[in-house]
């Protein structure tokens, strides 16, 4: 599947997680967790701006707790809690058509993406078979949406998520 941008910007542990892996972990989100998440992008983004990227992965103590009394801010109970949501958030916009704004789903997503790579003569052949062997893989572990309230949910916050964590 493409790759998702973490919740914040450079987040210090990206959730941008395999279909698969966030079908696991799915959550039934609400409208006020989406309101929380788009609200409290400026705020991570400001505090990951003064964090060296060598930092990010493993956050200090300090780190941490300016994170969780950000997700705080925004109605979180930490930090872990606002991730997991834009962990959600990330996984259905995955399944989403970015042209028509509407939500395909990740087997749809990913078909044509295989069927893009497959005739992208840009691509070394070897690394290009590579890529397809991981995509067909990927393909078959696809899990469905649990939820499907959250497709609704992320459909009407569509254009804001998108462009908050940059889709």
């Amino acid at each position: 599947m493409a790759q998702t941008a973490p919740v914040p910007p450079a987040s210090p542990a990206p959730q941008a997680a395999p279909a698969n892996e966030a079908a696991s972990q799915q959550v039934q989100l609400t409208e006020r967790q989406i309101q929380g998440l788009l609200a409290a992008q400026k705020p991570l983004a400001d505090l990951f701006e003064k964090i060296p990227e060598d930092k990010r992965d493993e956050p200090d103590a300090k780190v941490q707790a300016d994170l969780d009394k950000i997700a705080r801010q925004f109605g979180f109970a930490d930090y872990g809690e606002l991730d997991a949501v834009g962990g959600n958030v990330n996984f259905i916009l995955e399944g989403f058509d970015p042209q028509t704004k509407a939500f395909v789903g990740h087997e749809t997503v990913l078909v044509r993406e295989i069927a893009e790579v497959a005739k992208d003569k840009s691509i070394p052949a070897r690394d290009r078979d590579a890529q397809l062997k991981e995509m067909r893989d990927a393909l078959a572990s696809i899990e469905p949406v649990k939820f499907p309230g959250n497709i609704a949910l992320v459909t009407k916050y569509y254009d804001k998520l998108s462009e908050a964590l940059n889709q």
